[in-house]
């Protein structure tokens, strides 16, 4: 989703987080309940990898539950750029309890396919499979909709999550059926082997999400040219260089140097900046920005531990890399 697309303002965003992440501890709950009356009747282990799965889903829900609360808590004494990054690390937890997941699933699997097991109960068992795929379906359906109008790296990872869960589940009720046709616990067991690689697949990317975040990744072209075309609206900004921009939970963070006529005073700089902020605002709405006026043609260059880098500039102008 392009940042660019979201013009919700952070009480809107916070509502829509909220309700997603209660929606899914609910459900996390309901399923692990469910299923592990399941696989305490039929001994399947492909139904025991879903309910792995589903009592990690718990955690990982709770998880993003708090964190996108804890994110939207405004800036304080000891946290000047706010709470963002709860998100972030919420989604770590989560990339970490598939792997584990993951772990515990496919060591049951490789012993079940040494070890064949009959499974019981076949019915049942695909019963609650169907249920649980009715159910993470829908909670996917909903957390797509709230990622089409809010940015929230703990809702995207948790939706991750769900994902490899709807696809551990369709290849778990595939496996329990195969089995129950074949009277062979085998392709049960090759099941639950074949979700644990789904589910590390499902981490990775959970990983690499919270990652880009944690590591200050600038947004997306589309949304960094949209912030430039905003600021230029006024023709008395001449030119913009420097912008830097990053994410933090649902905030975003925009700086840049804005080039206006030097003979202009201080008091007409201010204003046009103030216009400049509100045009990106507007579009932005959880933005925290900083644009720094600089008298064009007679700007010096500035220093500091990230002083113009006039490469990277060139590289942007041009495109290339």
């Amino acid at each position: 989703m392009s940042i660019a697309s979201s013009g919700l303002s952070l009480e809107q965003t916070t509502v829509l987080t909220r309700r997603i992440t209660r929606l899914s501890v609910a459900t996390a709950l309901v399923l692990s309940a469910v299923k592990l009356a399941a696989w305490w009747f039929s001994g399947s282990v492909a139904m025991l990898a879903s309910l792995a799965d589903s009592g990690l889903d718990v955690l990982a829900a709770l998880a993003a539950y708090f964190a996108v609360r804890y994110a939207a808590a405004p800036p304080d004494r000891e946290h000047r750029f706010g709470h963002g990054k709860a998100e972030a690390f919420a989604s770590l937890v989560q990339a970490g309890l598939v792997f584990a997941s993951a772990a515990l699933v496919g060591r049951e699997a490789v012993e079940r396919i040494l070890h064949p097991q009959p499974v019981g109960y076949p019915l049942w068992s695909l019963a609650v499979m169907a249920l649980s795929i009715a159910m993470t379906g829908a909670l996917i359906w909903g957390q797509n909709r709230v990622l089409q109008q809010a940015k929230s790296v703990a809702v995207a990872g948790d939706r991750l999550h769900y994902m490899a869960d709807l696809i551990s589940n369709l290849t778990a009720f595939a496996g329990i059926g195969v089995s129950a046709l074949f009277a062979s616990p085998l392709p049960d067991a090759i099941g639950g082997l074949a979700v644990s690689g789904l589910l590390v697949w499902g981490a990775i990317s959970v990983f690499r999400a919270s990652t880009l975040e944690l590591m200050d990744h600038e947004l997306d072209e589309e949304s960094r040219q949209r912030i430039v075309v905003l600021v230029k609206a006024d023709p008395k900004v001449r030119d913009v260089h420097q912008l830097r921009t990053r994410a933090s939970g649902p905030y975003i963070h925009v700086q840049m140097h804005a080039e206006l006529d030097p003979a202009m005073t201080l008091v007409e700089a201010h204003k046009v900046m103030v216009a400049a902020e509100q045009r990106v605002l507007d579009a932005f709405p959880t933005a925290d920005i900083i644009i720094h006026p600089d008298p064009r043609g007679q700007a010096e260059p500035h220093g500091g531990a990230f002083a113009e880098n006039h490469e990277i500039e060139a590289m942007e102008a041009t495109g290339g890399a």
